[in-house]
């Protein structure tokens, strides 16, 4: 138990000190605007990298998956609701996947 102790406040610690020290170094200062604008971006990329690669795989078959993705990406870029987009991308790749 004390092992598992030890190892809980290790982790928090190597958690919360790469979050700390910037909070303290720069926390008077203020990025360029190029560098905010950056930030700001960094969580969509890796958001779309993390999901990507699972939803090429999600049905088994690429062409179906590929057509899912893409009828959602089609979606969100006509502004649709979140869940129309979702339902929309499931519907498409489940007629692809029959029609296929």
């Amino acid at each position: 138990m004390n092992k598992l102790i030890l190892v809980v406040v290790a982790m928090a610690l190597v958690t919360y000190i790469p979050r700390l020290i910037p909070l303290l170094l720069l926390g008077e200062h203020k990025l360029p605007p190029f560098l905010s604008t950056f930030l700001e971006f960094v969580p969509y990329a890796v958001l779309a990298a993390l999901i990507f690669p699972g939803v090429l795989s999600s049905t088994g078959d690429m062409p179906s998956s590929a057509a899912g993705a893409l009828a959602c990406f089609i979606l969100s870029w006509l502004r649709f609701n979140i869940m129309a987009v979702v339902l929309g991308g499931i519907g498409v790749a489940l007629l692809a996947s029959l029609l296929i």
